[in-house]
């Protein structure tokens, strides 16, 4: 009863650091910058885990650049952008090479979910076929997002720590329910 006892102490220190490493690639780092343009300030959200190094935004080409740095090769990032700011149709680059991230918006913002590979330096390009500033009444930029609006179903993070701490409860159960029974038998 002891080797068994060992053993689930072993595959739970063993299991849970070999799926940690990916829990870490979907957290993210959260940059909010702002975009001054016409005399007025735009915050954007960029939840990632890669690094944001600089930004650029050229309201001639109604475009957002984002120059950033990864440690990682499978990268993800939510961005959030005012339609205040820009909004249309939008046409994303990944260092030259068009890609098509999803999107979806409400009456106030852009939410757009960038997932590519490349390690090191990036270059992304956001361009739209509208800048509004002028065009439309500025309404203020709240921070809230009804859940029923927009859905980040895509990243699991939160399923995969809900199945790490239930398995760490099994396990825990387990060994005291394995003590327990090398204690009656003694």
């Amino acid at each position: 009863m002891k080797s068994i006892f060992v053993i689930f102490l072993i595959l739970f220190f063993t299991v849970i650091p070999v799926n940690a490493q990916l829990l870490s690639d979907t957290t993210g780092l959260i940059n909010r910058f702002e975009v001054e343009t016409s005399g007025h300030t735009f915050e954007i959200k960029l939840t990632s885990n890669f690094d944001l190094n600089d930004f650029i935004f050229d309201k001639e080409q109604k475009q957002l650049t984002l120059y950033s740095q990864s440690s990682l090769d499978n990268n993800l990032a939510e961005i959030i952008i005012p339609k205040s700011l820009l909004s249309g149709n939008f046409t994303f680059y990944l260092n030259d090479q068009e890609f098509f991230p999803k999107i979806q918006s409400n009456d106030k913002i852009n939410f757009i979910t960038l997932n590519f590979t490349g390690l090191g330096s990036n270059i992304i390009k956001i361009s739209s076929t509208e800048y509004l500033f002028g065009l439309i009444e500025m309404a203020p930029i709240t921070n809230e997002i009804s859940t029923n609006e927009i859905s980040t179903n895509e990243i699991s993070t939160n399923d995969s720590f809900i199945w790490f701490t239930v398995g760490g409860i099994l396990v825990t159960i387990v060994v005291f329910v394995g003590i327990k029974i090398l204690k009656n038998k003694n």
